[in-house]
């Protein structure tokens, strides 16, 4: 099992990770981008950055991030999808990719370290909650949308 920082040719592999995802999360019909448009921000005009598992050649999972600013703390981490394929969970990858992040995070002197995870999302929930993260429920997400 390799941690790495993403290259050009992982793009189809995250892409579909990230189909993946959304299928998880109810909601394949919002996955609007492509994986040209990803290509595009992660090597061409990169706004953010990924890292994948691989094993045997084969992308098992992926963590893509990119910085954020608070004006209460300073520049900060945002952890934007974080995902490992169903049939390689329970064999520590997702803790490997998340331990990488937060040290690419403290290796920037990122104030700290931000993501989503949905109410329902148990497994998810639970593994935040080994990691010692706060979840904190009192803040509503705010968000619009633009047409293409």
């Amino acid at each position: 099992m390799e941690i790495r920082s993403a290259t050009p040719k992982d793009v189809p592999y995250i892409f579909d990770l990230i189909k993946e995802l959304a299928l998880y999360e109810k909601a394949p019909e919002q996955v609007s981008n492509t994986s040209e448009n990803l290509h595009y921000d992660l090597f061409e005009a990169p706004i953010c950055e990924a890292i994948v598992a691989e094993e045997n050649e084969e992308i098992l999972g992926f963590a893509l991030y990119y910085t954020s600013y608070s004006t209460w703390k300073g520049r900060c981490l945002y952890l934007e999808d974080f995902y490992v394929k169903e049939k390689s969970r329970k064999r520590g990858i997702g803790k490997l990719l998340f331990d990488e992040v937060v040290r690419i995070a403290k290796a920037k002197k990122l104030k700290r370290m931000d993501w989503q995870v949905l109410e329902w999302n148990e497994p998810g929930l639970q593994f935040y909650k080994k990691e010692n993260a706060t979840l904190d429920s009192e803040w509503v997400n705010g968000r619009l949308f633009f047409e293409e």
